[in-house]
């Protein structure tokens, strides 16, 4: 730009007319333009080249300020991860850990069942052996007594030909005498073969089954419940009789009207007795009679109001004596018609026994019972707590109370086989289908044969003793029975002339399966027959 500048300026000059002064003047003036050209040339150039290095001292600068930035963010980029993967690690130990814990215990656990299953499996292998070894014996035994019987068939096949030869017999005569001695000495081998194989079995598990109940007895001892079933009521006067009866008997009316029990007024002084068949309908009359001797006013609006006040209180007793008796029991899952009708337990009594507190010692009883034979403690509580439930409502269903029971607890929600056949099966009236039956049975005897558990009037014991006593003379070899212990064993003599050891064992059996048919008795009752040959002599 600068030598376009100098060749206008020149061209200028070259073609401009010119004089000698103004020549000279107008050279010193482009020589002067030229001059102050070249000084701000050079002058540019210094100002154009400081420019330069400060805005490289700049860029240099600003570069070194990235640098550091960038090398400040990358450290606390690196700093985040670090501590990202710290945390991320932390995490995952922890979760190692916690899985290595729950491992830990799943190992325990499975260590645990296996030692309870290596401990069945060898209950279940001496089981079998046992059974395997008394299958042996039974068989040989049972070889024995065929071979015993061909020979005696032998025997009698030569006693017939004999017979039919040297007596006036006729053959069919002859077959019915040759029948009548096989029965005879096929009885006497059964009985004999029978009487072998239990008193064997029995061997063997008596001392395990005496182990076993009184382990059962010691571990669990309740207190002894008995409540009357005779309510009376205390009142202060004979005046108060005449106005419990009311005018022309209106107010005795209305209470019986309204509880559905009878109230008998009597002459017995300071006391008026109520009777009823249900027990809770008793209860509420004995308790509204109580309220409306203390309050006083008697009248037949007064009466409905005090029955209806205690039969709601009544029934609030019911359900909390059912939760209570299911959370001591430890039961889960009982539908709230169960509970309500264990609670109505509480109210009913069995000689004496309350039902409620019985129905608890069984379930805890089985418990034991079931735990000491490997089984499911908790199914055999549930059968216990339950098995005597249809007591709550059989005096207003037709039939018996295990039948009862279990139509009950089936209808609302019990699926358990187990607990359904315990229920219905306790006493004997349904096959058993499951062992926890037979442990129902157990506990059910042992908490109604514990002393004092449970009692019975001076009428209905002696009733019993001449009935158990008459059962067991009517048998054709019995010449005496007698009933000790307070019933709960018949002694029985029979002719040493006429059984031997094995027909006493048949008639033993048959006396104790003829009580259970024909007698209703608490707990148990043992048979005893004794057979006994006395040799006399006199020294003269």
């Amino acid at each position: 730009m600068l030598d376009a500048t100098l060749n206008n300026l020149m061209s200028n000059l070259a073609t401009a007319p010119t004089t000698g002064s103004d020549q000279f003047w107008d050279a010193l003036i482009w020589i002067g333009l030229i001059a102050g050209l070249l000084l701000g040339a050079l002058i540019h150039a210094i100002i154009t080249k400081r420019s330069i290095s400060s805005s490289r001292v700049e860029a240099d600068g600003i570069l070194k300020e990235a640098q550091l930035e960038a090398e400040a963010s990358a450290r606390k980029i690196e700093l985040d991860a670090e501590k990202k993967a710290n945390e991320q690690r932390s995490r995952v130990d922890q979760e190692v850990a916690d899985s290595l814990n729950e491992l830990k215990k799943s190992q325990e656990r499975a260590t645990k069942r296996e030692e309870t299953l290596d401990k069945r499996f060898e209950q279940l292998e001496r089981g079998e052996s046992k059974l395997e070894d008394r299958d042996n014996r039974s068989k040989e035994a049972l070889e024995r007594a065929e071979a015993r019987e061909a020979d005696v068939n032998r025997k009698l096949e030569d006693l017939s030909e004999r017979l039919s030869q040297v007596s006036e017999l006729s053959r069919e005569e002859a077959v019915e005498a040759y029948m009548q001695q096989i029965r005879e000495e096929c009885a006497h081998e059964g009985n004999h073969l029978t009487r072998s194989i239990l008193e064997e079995a029995e061997s063997q598990a008596r001392v395990q089954a005496q182990e076993i109940t009184l382990m059962a007895i010691q571990r669990y001892a309740a207190e002894n419940v008995s409540e009357s079933t005779v309510r009376t009521v205390k009142i202060p006067s004979d005046d108060m009789k005449g106005r419990i009866i009311g005018r022309e008997g209106r107010n005795i009316r209305a209470i019986e009207r309204a509880t559905g029990a009878d109230v008998l007024v009597d002459d017995t002084p300071g006391v008026i007795s109520v009777s009823c068949f249900d027990p809770i309908r008793r209860t509420i009359a004995a308790e509204s009679l109580q309220r409306l001797v203390a309050d006083g006013r008697v009248h037949p609006s007064r009466v409905e109001e005090l029955v209806a006040q205690t039969s709601r209180d009544v029934n609030e007793r019911i359900k909390k004596a059912g939760s209570d008796a299911i959370v001591e029991a430890n039961i889960r899952g009982l539908h709230g018609k169960v509970v309500e009708a264990m609670g109505k337990l509480h109210f009913r009594t069995s000689y004496g026994q309350n039902v409620l507190r019985h129905s608890v010692e069984v379930a805890f009883l089985s418990q034991i019972i079931a735990d000491q034979l490997g089984l499911d403690g908790q199914i055999a509580r549930r059968a216990g707590f339950l098995h005597d439930i249809g007591k709550a409502m059989d005096h207003e269903i037709e039939g018996g109370h295990p039948a009862i029971g279990m139509e009950f607890a089936k209808k609302f929600g019990e699926k358990s086989e187990a607990v359904l056949n315990a229920i219905g099966g306790h006493h004997n009236d349904i096959p058993s289908t499951t062992p926890y039956t037979p442990i129902v049975m157990a506990a059910d005897a042992i908490s109604g044969a514990r002393p004092g558990a449970r009692r019975e009037s001076m009428e209905l014991y002696v009733k019993r003793l001449e009935q158990l006593e008459a059962i067991a003379r009517a048998f054709e070899p019995v010449d005496e029975a007698y009933a000790v212990q307070a019933g709960r064993e018949v002694r029985v003599i029979v002719d040493a002339s006429k059984a031997d050891d094995d027909t006493t064992f048949a008639i033993a059996k048959d006396i104790a399966k003829r009580v259970e048919e024909e007698m209703t008795f608490p707990g148990e009752i043992k048979v005893t027959v004794l057979r006994e040959t006395r040799a006399e002599a006199a020294a003269r």
